[in-house]
């Protein structure tokens, strides 16, 4: 069962050549961390377990997303990389994960955890196995060629819209997480929250509305961040996996650090109407 790359070409490069030296572009450019991380050979204790990156095209939001990608290569190989997506296409259910085979993209294939898929379906009580939700939405699959750049298929991933975006279905889906994570204590499992920031509005609105966020984000406040995105009209499109790492990170004493935070405007130099991008890593 092999899922086909729906944003290849657009969202990133389509070719493998051209794709790495975007992935290696996002690490250079003068908004990213500067340098290109090295993998240890050999994994140590691992700091950062979960992480918010954004989702939008390379051009864009690729030297934010890099901030999340080097401290994640830093610490070497994970077993599996759960990610949170929100869902754009309104296709499938509430919450919809797909559960074998592998994904492909330009850098070739990365295989889903099947184990840690089913039981993450049996201990969330939420999510249904749904590809339908999958088959064109981009929050997820733009994360893709980051892991693979680094390694390989080496790692697996299990892959997770999300459409129903409410601090209930947040708190289900890292309650299930989390005893996934307890559970498999002997295997190195990172969560990924995709998402963008504020959309389509001037620059300094965006980074004005952002930060409310980011206030919540820095508290480990989901409550409070659904309140802003929902009173304050901060059009945040993750914002349920972004509360899902948030209860995630209280639960396993982790620390919210800010990586990264800057706009569409940044990067295309158009300051008009933006979209806000946002790196955070969630450690010691």
């Amino acid at each position: 069962m092999i899922r086909l790359p729906a944003v290849a070409g657009a969202f990133y490069e389509g070719e493998e050549d051209k794709l790495k030296k975007q992935i290696e572009w996002s690490f250079l450019h003068p908004l990213g961390p500067g340098k290109i991380p090295q993998v240890p050979p050999q994994r140590s204790k691992r700091n950062n377990l979960f992480f918010i990156v954004p989702h939008a095209g390379y051009m864009y939001s690729g030297p934010v997303a890099a901030h999340a990608y080097y401290y994640l290569a830093s610490e070497g190989i994970p077993d599996t990389v759960i990610i949170l997506g929100p869902n754009h296409t309104g296709l499938g259910s509430y919450v919809s994960l797909w559960p074998k085979g592998k994904w492909k993209t330009p850098l070739g294939e990365i295989e889903i955890d099947e184990q840690i898929a089913m039981d993450l379906v049996r201990e969330s009580e939420v999510i249904d196995i749904d590809e339908k939700a999958h088959l064109y939405e981009h929050s997820i699959e733009v994360q893709v060629p980051f892991l693979q750049y680094f390694f390989d298929s080496k790692t697996k991933i299990v892959p997770i819209v999300i459409m129903m975006q409410t601090p209930e279905i947040s708190e289900y889906l890292a309650e299930g997480i989390a005893k996934i994570m307890q559970k498999y204590k002997d295997r190195d499992i990172v969560v990924i929250a995709s998402s963008d920031m504020n959309h389509y509005e001037p620059h300094e609105k965006t980074i004005e509305k952002d930060n409310m966020a980011i206030e919540k984000i820095l508290s480990l406040d989901y409550k409070g961040l659904f309140n802003v995105v929902e009173e304050k009209d901060v059009t945040a499109c993750g914002f349920g996996p972004m509360m899902t790492v948030l209860i995630l990170a209280k639960k396993f004493n982790k620390k919210p650090y800010v990586l990264k935070h800057a706009t569409s405007g940044d990067t295309s130099g158009d300051k008009s109407s933006v979209v806000g991008y946002l790196s955070v890593r969630f450690g010691d």
